[in-house]
């Protein structure tokens, strides 16, 4: 430091909308020879000296001043917030002149946020800075405890989302979920988002394609000790495609939040010493009730009896009153009974509806709290909220081949409309199917189903054709590749081929099998085959997803009931503006080529 030998490195802030440099983020760097061989060898040496403090000043001074004799634009400096709360003297000054306020231009980079120990006083600092022109920004948000609320409590202009959400987030659709979070969070603050540790194309075009728009990294430009101007040429050339990424799906989990509360039924209970007299009278008054709990003096669950099995000893029994009236209902209760907390999770119920004691079934089971009664379950309950949970995780991803479902299709298509380029949209069926399915049994069927999902996502550019499951065997491609049909071609000739294997060795001689039609009526049925109905979408004649889906299913129509491999309907002049499964549709795919 007394010798002025640090070095500044200089790396680009790069605005992604614009594909310019907007700025620079200053790091030091040490002299050739030096005994420290990177920054954090010098700061920790620094920290052993008792001097860390100075030199995060003597890094500000010295790129400050550099900064401003380059002209580099926005100047992002690093500072930790214990060094910024303790700064008691003016601000850093770049050179006389260079500004109308002393700051204008610097950025002010909050490293080390989570050990802030005096907040008060670092708004203070901020707050004069901010005074001469600085800017304020947060680093590696997400890496520290405390860093949501020192968003909340400084407002930064900038917010850097820390790398760990960056990497591979064209392949986790939890960090694209995370980051949209982040954004509606900047929203609500006035933030800007930028996007640090920036290494691979994917990782830019998805960031880019979520609506971010600032990003850094070394695919933009690595810290060097002269400037970056421009980016490099294969980062233009992605940046400039109108095509657009398909976003990793997020792992949707079914019963998330759910807990057995949510079958809690509040049914009367009796004490442990009951009759049975007591049992039946009770029933008699609740006729909705299908069970009833005993308990101890502490409220605590010690049988369960169901009012099918009580009443099945009373009517077969004629002396059952006689007999039995008077006497405890424990003697004739399951007084293992299955006992659920009302806080445990939904999912670990549904192994109730596998258990070989299926009792649980018809009897239902007992919700406690603490290990006391608070009411009845029934399987009904149990049984229609798993199923909902499973049907609305399946509009998310097909639990057959795990691609995506309902919804993230109808989500992708608008993405697609919305960027105004060109695609194509293919709806993709069996014929026959359901032959092969009733013949051979479900297991096979549902292997047939998989084939498919395979040729289909094989011949597909995972970065720009997306590939979804609406059920069955329907099947949605939305294709921006420039030979979308000859990859069409190749998904339809390779299941063809491959189908016709899982026939038996007769079906494939004869080339199909005799069996009903769904009119009862024996007749021949070649064997399974793929059509594809393709609409070249043009975006300005589609308003909705949904008018999107019906064209294409039109001509996945025409090309099953033309028996043909690939219906194409072209986007011609003769299409109708907000083109939906109408006659003129219908015309357009008429007059469209077809590949057999």
């Amino acid at each position: 430091m007394r010798e002025q030998r640090l070095q500044m490195h200089w790396q680009p802030l790069v605005d992604l909308t614009t594909r310019n440099v907007i700025g620079h983020e200053a790091l030091v760097r040490t002299p050739e020879g030096c005994a420290w061989r990177n920054p954090d060898h010098l700061f920790a040496a620094a920290r052993r000296e008792g001097c860390a403090m100075a030199l995060e000043r003597a890094c500000v001074q010295r790129a400050t001043a550099e900064a401003g004799r380059a002209g580099l634009g926005l100047l992002f400096v690093n500072l930790s917030a214990n060094a910024v709360a303790a700064w008691t003297e003016d601000p850093p000054r770049p050179p006389h002149g260079q500004h109308e306020l002393p700051l204008a231009g610097v950025v002010v980079e909050l490293t080390e946020h989570e050990r802030v120990r005096d907040l008060d006083a670092l708004r203070e600092v901020l707050t004069r800075w901010r005074a001469a022109g600085a800017a304020v920004a947060l680093d590696d948000f997400g890496d520290g405890h405390s860093s949501l609320r020192l968003w909340a409590e400084l407002r930064p202009e900038y917010v850097k989302i820390d790398k760990y959400f960056v990497r591979d987030v064209h392949r986790s659709g939890d960090k694209t979920k995370t980051i949209r979070a982040l954004q509606q969070l900047a929203d609500t603050f006035g933030t800007q988002l930028i996007a640090e540790g920036i290494e691979t194309v994917d990782e830019l075009m998805v960031l880019r394609d979520l609506g971010l728009t600032l990003g850094q990294g070394y695919l933009l430009g690595r810290p060097q000790a002269t400037p970056c101007t421009a980016l490099p040429d294969p980062v233009q050339q992605a940046l400039q495609s109108r095509q657009i990424w398909v976003l990793p799906q997020e792992q949707h989990v079914i019963h998330r939040g759910l807990t057995a509360a949510a079958l809690l039924r509040t049914a009367p209970a009796l004490p442990d010493h009951a009759s049975h007299q007591d049992v039946l009278e009770l029933f008699q008054r609740h006729h909705d009730l299908e069970s009833v709990a005993l308990l101890d003096a502490q409220q605590r669950p010690v049988g369960l009896i169901a009012r099918h099995t009580f009443q099945e000893e009373t009517l077969h029994n004629p002396y059952f009153r006689e007999l039995y009236g008077r006497r405890p209902a424990i003697m004739h209760a399951n007084t293992q009974p299955l006992c659920v907390e009302v806080h445990t999770p939904l999912e670990r119920l549904t192994e109730v509806l596998t258990s070989p004691d299926q009792r649980y079934l018809r009897e239902g089971f007992i919700l406690t709290e603490n290990g006391r009664y608070r009411g009845l379950g029934t399987s009904e309950q149990l049984v229609r909220r798993v199923t909902e949970a499973r049907i609305e995780a399946a509009r998310h991803a097909n639990p057959l081949t795990a691609l995506p479902g309902n919804v993230p299709i109808t989500q992708h298509i608008e993405r697609l409309l919305h960027n105004g380029q060109p695609f194509v949209a293919c709806y993709a069926d069996l014929n026959h199917f359901k032959v092969y399915n009733d013949q051979y049994g479900y297991w096979r069927g549902d292997g047939m189903i998989r084939l498919l999902a395979r040729c289909l996502t094989s011949v597909c550019d995972p970065r720009l054709d997306f590939v979804g499951h609406v059920g069955g065997d329907d099947f949605v491609l939305l294709m921006q590749s420039h030979d979308w049909l000859a990859r069409v071609e190749r998904a339809v000739h390779t299941f063809n081929t491959e189908a016709a294997l899982l026939y038996e060795a007769s079906a494939r001689q004869a080339g199909g099998i005799w069996a009903e039609d769904r009119h009862g009526v024996r007749r021949f049925h070649p064997l399974t085959t793929l059509s594809v109905g393709v609409v070249q979408v043009d975006p300005a004649h589609y308003v909705s997803a949904e008018s999107v889906a019906n064209a294409a299913a039109l001509a996945k129509h025409h090309a099953k009931q033309g028996h043909v491999g690939i219906q194409v309907l072209s986007p011609t002049a003769e299409a109708p503006p907000h083109c939906g499964a109408g006659a003129g549709a219908a015309a357009a795919v008429a007059a469209a080529p077809v590949c057999q």
